[in-house]
């Protein structure tokens, strides 16, 4: 099952609509590499809510085998110099409504 939906957007905190990105993309879900470092987490519901802006952002600036061997939690995403970058711009962008 996947998380709750929150309110707002779990990276930059804006309250806007909301979709569900996949910490480890589907795409790499068969990959013993991937398989192997994932062997707990039920993959297809393991994930953020976030808004658009930042959905694109994230798979803009990391490839799928990047994403699921580094930046596969929100802790880890939030901790790349780039897209911390990104959400301290997106914040101040004006909020669209639902």
């Amino acid at each position: 099952m996947k998380p709750v939906k929150p309110d707002c957007c779990e990276t930059c905190g804006r309250s806007i609509e909301l979709s569900f990105h996949h910490l480890v993309p589907k795409k790499v879900h068969s990959k013993p590499a991937i398989q192997k470092l994932h062997a707990e987490k039920a993959l297809d519901h393991y994930g953020i809510w976030v808004c658009k802006d930042c959905h694109k952002k994230i798979h803009r600036l990391y490839e799928h085998k990047t994403l699921g061997e580094e930046y596969y939690s929100l802790k880890r995403l939030k901790s790349s110099a780039e897209f911390r970058k990104f959400i301290a711009w997106v914040r101040k962008q004006k909020k669209r409504v639902k």
